[in-house]
Protein backbone atom coordinates (compact mmCIF):
# COMPACT_ATOMS: atom_id res chain seq x y z
CA UNK A 1 0.00 0.00 0.00
CA UNK A 2 1.27 3.30 -1.02
CA UNK A 3 2.29 5.57 1.62
CA UNK A 4 -0.71 8.15 0.06
CA UNK A 5 -3.44 5.75 0.44
CA UNK A 6 -1.96 5.17 4.19
CA UNK A 7 -2.61 8.87 4.79
CA UNK A 8 -6.05 8.90 3.16
CA UNK A 9 -7.30 6.19 5.59
CA UNK A 10 -5.50 7.80 8.45
CA UNK A 11 -7.35 10.83 7.71
CA UNK A 12 -10.51 9.20 7.31
CA UNK A 13 -10.10 7.27 10.48
CA UNK A 14 -9.55 10.17 12.69
CA UNK A 15 -12.90 12.31 10.65
CA UNK A 16 -14.77 8.94 11.61
CA UNK A 17 -13.47 9.20 15.58
CA UNK A 18 -14.10 12.95 15.59
CA UNK A 19 -17.19 12.67 14.34
CA UNK A 20 -18.30 10.08 16.63
CA UNK A 21 -17.27 11.95 19.67
CA UNK A 22 -19.99 14.47 19.71
CA UNK A 23 -20.99 16.15 23.04
CA UNK A 24 -24.54 14.64 24.41
CA UNK A 25 -26.43 17.81 24.47
CA UNK A 26 -26.79 18.78 28.62
CA UNK A 27 -30.44 17.83 29.72
CA UNK A 28 -32.52 18.47 33.08
CA UNK A 29 -35.41 16.58 33.95
CA UNK A 30 -38.69 18.55 33.72
CA UNK A 31 -42.68 18.23 33.82
CA UNK A 32 -44.47 19.94 30.97
CA UNK A 33 -47.42 21.55 32.87
CA UNK A 34 -50.49 23.23 31.10
CA UNK A 35 -50.96 26.81 30.15
CA UNK A 36 -53.19 28.70 32.92
CA UNK A 37 -54.56 30.70 30.21
CA UNK A 38 -54.43 30.54 26.08
CA UNK A 39 -51.23 32.25 24.56
CA UNK A 40 -51.47 33.95 21.43
CA UNK A 41 -48.71 32.29 18.89
CA UNK A 42 -45.87 34.04 18.03
CA UNK A 43 -43.81 34.69 14.80
CA UNK A 44 -39.97 35.00 14.77
CA UNK A 45 -39.17 38.15 12.78
CA UNK A 46 -35.63 37.66 12.69
CA UNK A 47 -33.51 35.04 12.17
CA UNK A 48 -31.90 33.90 15.58
CA UNK A 49 -28.77 32.08 15.47
CA UNK A 50 -28.40 29.66 18.85
CA UNK A 51 -24.82 28.61 19.59
CA UNK A 52 -25.10 25.08 21.67
CA UNK A 53 -22.93 23.91 24.41
CA UNK A 54 -22.33 21.03 22.03
CA UNK A 55 -20.88 22.94 19.72
CA UNK A 56 -23.25 23.03 17.01
CA UNK A 57 -25.03 26.14 16.02
CA UNK A 58 -28.95 25.63 15.04
CA UNK A 59 -30.95 29.42 13.61
CA UNK A 60 -34.79 29.83 14.76
CA UNK A 61 -35.72 30.80 11.07
CA UNK A 62 -37.16 34.00 10.58
CA UNK A 63 -41.24 33.84 9.62
CA UNK A 64 -41.30 31.01 12.30
CA UNK A 65 -44.70 30.50 14.23
CA UNK A 66 -44.64 29.10 17.46
CA UNK A 67 -47.98 28.26 19.51
CA UNK A 68 -47.84 28.31 23.47
CA UNK A 69 -48.09 24.67 24.73
CA UNK A 70 -47.24 24.65 28.65
CA UNK A 71 -44.94 25.81 30.96
CA UNK A 72 -41.84 24.91 32.46
CA UNK A 73 -40.06 26.89 35.85
CA UNK A 74 -37.63 28.25 33.02
CA UNK A 75 -40.44 30.37 31.07
CA UNK A 76 -43.14 29.10 28.29
CA UNK A 77 -42.77 26.04 25.98
CA UNK A 78 -43.52 27.55 22.35
CA UNK A 79 -44.14 24.36 19.57
CA UNK A 80 -43.33 25.01 16.00
CA UNK A 81 -46.54 25.28 13.73
CA UNK A 82 -46.12 23.35 10.36
CA UNK A 83 -42.53 22.62 10.92
CA UNK A 84 -39.94 20.38 13.11
CA UNK A 85 -37.15 22.10 14.98
CA UNK A 86 -33.96 20.00 16.09
CA UNK A 87 -31.22 20.77 18.25
CA UNK A 88 -27.75 18.52 18.04
CA UNK A 89 -25.29 16.75 19.90
CA UNK A 90 -24.57 13.43 19.62
CA UNK A 91 -27.74 12.98 18.69
CA UNK A 92 -30.77 15.04 17.42
CA UNK A 93 -33.55 16.08 19.09
CA UNK A 94 -36.73 17.53 18.49
CA UNK A 95 -37.09 20.62 20.64
CA UNK A 96 -39.70 23.30 21.13
CA UNK A 97 -38.56 26.86 22.13
CA UNK A 98 -38.62 27.57 25.93
CA UNK A 99 -39.22 31.62 26.44
CA UNK A 100 -39.23 34.12 29.27
CA UNK A 101 -40.85 37.00 27.44
CA UNK A 102 -38.85 37.72 24.60
CA UNK A 103 -35.77 35.69 25.56
CA UNK A 104 -35.10 32.08 24.56
CA UNK A 105 -34.09 30.18 28.05
CA UNK A 106 -33.88 26.80 26.55
CA UNK A 107 -35.74 24.38 24.86
CA UNK A 108 -37.43 21.89 25.88
CA UNK A 109 -37.56 17.92 24.07
CA UNK A 110 -40.72 16.75 23.83
CA UNK A 111 -39.73 13.07 22.94
CA UNK A 112 -37.77 12.73 26.25
CA UNK A 113 -39.70 14.94 28.42
CA UNK A 114 -36.54 16.95 29.16
CA UNK A 115 -35.49 20.40 29.63
CA UNK A 116 -31.96 21.42 27.63
CA UNK A 117 -31.01 25.07 29.02
CA UNK A 118 -28.75 27.82 27.22
CA UNK A 119 -25.60 28.70 28.79
CA UNK A 120 -27.09 32.44 28.33
CA UNK A 121 -30.39 33.87 27.08
CA UNK A 122 -31.20 35.31 24.06
CA UNK A 123 -32.73 38.08 23.21
CA UNK A 124 -35.76 37.11 20.64
CA UNK A 125 -37.29 39.43 17.87
CA UNK A 126 -40.89 38.42 18.18
CA UNK A 127 -44.30 39.28 16.94
CA UNK A 128 -47.50 38.18 19.22
CA UNK A 129 -50.73 37.39 17.83
CA UNK A 130 -49.79 34.94 14.59
CA UNK A 131 -51.48 34.80 11.43
CA UNK A 132 -53.05 31.21 10.59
Amino acid sequence: MSTSARRRIAVLLALALLAGCAAEVRVTSAQLAPLSQPQPDVVVTRDAPVRLSTGYTRTVPEKSQWRAVGTLAQGTVYQPVNTVFAIEGRNVHEAWLVLRGASLQGFWLPAENHYSGLEQSIPMTLEGGAQR
